[in-house]
């Protein structure tokens, strides 16, 4: 964004809070809200189907913007592109607190997914763009604090203001701190840098490409925050959005490979960094999310733990994250490949034992593997940064560090829709097999000796 060399130490250090305070924000919304629907569904009169399209029509307008980033960038330039999207950014978010039916609810929710989807990708670019190559790793930490630690804050903090006041807070909330981080990039990122100004490029977009990648990643969202509400390839709908999927997918592809000048650049492709960097980010994306979805159901409705514990809880894989950003700020000495595979090893190793959790568990089993899955979490976030844009052009990239955000969103997308439909598959057997040791008809409770000893709590 800005030139190293032009740039203070304390100027770096201003965009750099800038950016992570808008990044913080952003990564909190997406989580936010979620332990507020209760709430929302009772004020507005919805049924449980239809309040899910709050979250929804969210990560489809995200889905659809994020890969438009870096076009937007380059067209308008950071400083404005972030300007306008902060601003509105905030007002939609006001606009949701005030929302006085489900329609519009659901419409002011696309808005902040939309407005809000440039705000992570432009903000790495500017992070990397402002510092030096070889301080891009501790950088790249207190960056990654907003973009790792606003998903866990979001659902602790959603629960307070829920509890406290109403639902309506968990959006009013998001209001003065929005208008704080447009102020900062107002005054902290300045103008006359080469790469805010913007305005000066007339680059064309490729319609073609964009329409069909939007409708192609939109329908694919929808196949997975849908398909096991409504029984996956059993229901038209999923059938129908795996098609338009399918068709949109191969348009873009065939157009990509013929067009003169297609809507993601094929140089991007051909750093082998980049590529691998996208891998390993989507495979992050699939551990990162999924433990906070399925931990809080898991507390709540098996072992009767109240929200402030749960919110204790997902606070200390926050705090073993936060751990492991401040780790790496000491060893950015390190070869990067080396922190990778200690962060998944870390992760792999809390994943085993959480999978070996029970109704027996305590609060310590639950806080100390959440902790190490946090410090993997933040072990693996700067090193996969590094990796993926160590040798990749400077001119791209703001457009890939767009397509970087949006596989990471993908695979927490694919792998929650997984694991909740592997979950429910199995409580459905446990469940069944279950019935057949308590049914009425079997000899065991006919015995006068275990006619009193017999209930469910000792199944």
């Amino acid at each position: 964004m800005s030139n190293p060399v032009t740039n203070s130490p304390l100027q770096r250090a201003l965009i750099l809070i800038t950016v992570t305070l808008v990044t913080l924000l952003y990564a909190m919304t997406v989580t936010i809200a979620n332990v507020a629907l209760p709430q929302m569904q009772g004020a507005l009169a919805a049924t449980q189907d239809q309040i899910a399209w709050v979250v929804t029509f969210n990560i489809v307008a995200t889905a659809v913007v994020t890969p438009l980033a870096g076009w937007l960038a380059t067209r308008y330039g950071r400083r404005r592109l972030m300007l306008w999207s902060v601003l509105g950014f905030a007002l939609s978010s006001l606009l949701c607190g005030l929302a006085g039916s489900l329609e519009a609810l659901v419409l002011y929710r696309v808005m902040q997914g939309a407005f809000g989807a440039p705000l992570v990708p432009v903000s790495q670019a500017i992070v990397l763009d402002t510092y030096p190559k070889h301080q891009h790793g501790a950088a790249t930490a207190v960056f990654g604090m907003g973009v790792i630690i606003g998903p866990i804050l979001g659902p602790t903090l959603g629960g307070y203001l829920s509890e406290a006041f109403n639902w309506r807070w968990v959006f009013f909330m998001i209001v003065p701190v929005a208008l704080l981080a447009w102020l900062g990039v107002l005054i902290f990122i300045r103008k006359r840098d080469p790469n805010a100004a913007g305005g000066q490029q007339q680059v064309r977009l490729d319609w073609t490409g964009f329409i069909s990648l939007a409708i192609a990643v939109a329908t694919f969202q929808l196949i997975l925050d849908r398909g096991q509400r409504n029984d996956w390839l059993e229901s038209n709908e999923i059938v129908l959005y795996a098609v338009v999927a399918g068709l949109a997918f191969y348009l873009f592809i065939a157009h990509s490979l013929t067009a003169r000048a297609p809507f993601l650049n094929p140089a991007l492709f051909k750093d082998r960094n980049f590529v691998l960097g996208l891998i390993i980010v989507l495979v992050f994306g699939m551990l990162n999310f999924t433990p906070m979805t399925l931990l809080p159901p898991l507390l709540q409705n098996l072992r009767g733990y109240p929200d402030s514990i749960i919110g204790f809880l997902l606070g200390m894989r926050g705090l073993g994250t936060l751990f492991g950003f401040t780790l790496l700020l000491f060893v950015n000495r390190l070869d990067p490949r080396y922190l990778l595979a200690l962060g998944f090893l870390l992760q792999a190793f809390a994943g085993w034992q959480m999978a070996q959790f029970d109704l027996n568990l305590t609060t310590f089993d639950v806080a100390w593997t959440s902790c190490l899955q946090g410090l993997g979490v933040g072990l693996v976030w700067v090193p996969v940064t590094l990796i993926t844009f160590a040798t990749l052009d400077p001119k791209l990239v703001g457009e890939g560090t767009a397509i970087f955000h949006l596989l990471r969103n993908i695979g927490s997308s694919i792998f929650i829709s997984l694991s909740i439909a592997l979950v429910l598959y199995t409580s459905s057997v446990s469940y069944s097999d279950m019935v057949q040791f308590i049914s009425p008809f079997n000899d065991s409770f006919q015995l006068p000796s275990n006619a009193g000893g017999w209930s469910l709590d000792s199944l």
